[in-house]
């Protein structure tokens, strides 16, 4: 079964094996992370790649990992959406869709 959606996975830690279970838990579906860290995603991409080559001889398997990886949001980037989106008039509307969306997955005020 494909998702309807696409999957986001937001982490506070760059302990890159936790990525690799994230993504076996959707089946290699693309995931996007968004990583609570300062580091370019140049250097955020490098540090996966090297840690799944630690973790994985076989560059088949490496390459699988890596192309699992959809997107990869850091602090600076998401700084830079936030202020679009305020700069726009959005950011309303889009602390709106955040609040419906975890209200429904903590079953919250339903």
């Amino acid at each position: 079964m494909k998702p309807l959606g696409r999957f986001f996975q937001v982490t506070e830690t760059t302990n890159f094996s936790k990525y690799f279970l994230d993504i076996d838990k959707v089946l290699h579906y693309p995931v996007m992370f968004v990583i609570k860290s300062d580091l370019t995603i140049n250097q955020l991409n490098a540090a996966i790649q090297k840690k799944a080559e630690e973790l994985y001889p076989v560059s088949s398997i490496v390459a699988k990992y890596m192309s699992s990886i959809e997107e990869i949001i850091n602090i600076p980037q998401l700084e830079n959406i936030l202020t679009s989106l305020s700069e726009s008039g959005q950011i309303t509307q889009v602390v709106d869709e955040v609040l419906i969306h975890s209200k429904v997955e903590f079953n919250f005020g339903a």
